[in-house]
């Protein structure tokens, strides 16, 4: 989910999760930062059991799990993790990757001492969980991407999506930008106009059992979600009926059963 957007609809499901007694984002109790990569990731971690990375997606938080923390907590040891430039993750630098994110996660699976963990991402945390898979398999047990793409076009995003932050771009990308919130921003939204740039070639070298989920009336083409689980050696494709980008807030119940299945499957 990009832009403006994602910033509409993370506001639409904070305010659907914001009874919850634990603030999850901003919890001190379960808050830590860890240097990675030049970077103080924050991350929360919640129960226990064997360990399972959530990465949230464009624009969001930890906060965008108040529906799948508290769940899977049961019967995980959750590690919830603020991208780097999002929510209490600084990042200083100037531009953005998710190569260089999915790098991020890696490295604090291995300073946390964790060999290798079950993977959710949802939006750029699906394209994370992939990239993770790719670039250090080792370290993914089995992963879960919904609202994924692979590279930013029509044919990947829904066409008025794609027009929409075209349009963003172009009247935006020549404005001065001076404070760090601005250049941040502008560096969070830049990410998902020219990225990511990923073969559906290259998925195939990923080794890890995969569940790739989108919505029938997701801001992800259908095709193009079906594309990337038939390019996948070892996947399964769940497209959900009547649902949008939101699957694992919208329909919280159903993902989340259907998830803890594919985690137990043999």
């Amino acid at each position: 989910m990009k832009s403006s957007w994602m910033l509409l609809l993370l506001l639409v499901c904070s305010l659907s999760v914001r009874g919850q007694a634990i603030p999850y984002g901003n919890n001190a109790a379960a808050g830590k930062y860890q240097l990675v990569n030049g970077v103080r990731l924050y991350y929360e971690t919640y129960g226990k059991g064997k360990p399972l990375l959530l990465i949230h997606g464009n624009g969001g938080s930890i906060g965008s799990f108040g529906k799948t923390i508290p769940y899977f907590a049961l019967q995980y040891q959750v590690i919830a993790v603020d991208s780097r430039a999002h929510g209490k993750s600084v990042d200083t630098g100037d531009s953005l990757s998710f190569e260089l994110m999915a790098d991020d996660f890696a490295a604090l699976l291995t300073t946390l001492k964790i060999d290798s963990a079950y993977v959710i991402g949802w939006s750029d945390g699906g394209i994370n969980a992939l990239l993770l898979a790719m670039r250090h398999p080792d370290k993914v047990k089995k992963l879960v991407s919904t609202g994924a793409n692979l590279w930013p076009d029509s044919t990947a995003l829904v066409p008025s999506l794609w027009n929409q932050m075209q349009k963003e771009y172009i009247e935006k990308k020549d404005k001065p930008r001076t404070s760090p919130k601005e250049k941040n921003d502008w560096k969070v939204f830049v990410l998902d106009v020219l990225q990511p740039n990923i073969p559906l070639t290259a998925l195939r070298s990923i080794k890890a059992p995969s569940l790739i989920v989108a919505g029938d009336r997701d801001l992800i083409v259908t095709d193009h979600t079906v594309a990337i689980a038939s390019h996948i050696p070892n996947s399964w494709l769940w497209i959900i009926p009547n649902c949008g980008h939101a699957t694992l807030i919208d329909r919280a119940d159903e993902f989340n059963a259907k998830v803890t299945e594919f985690f137990r499957f043999k």
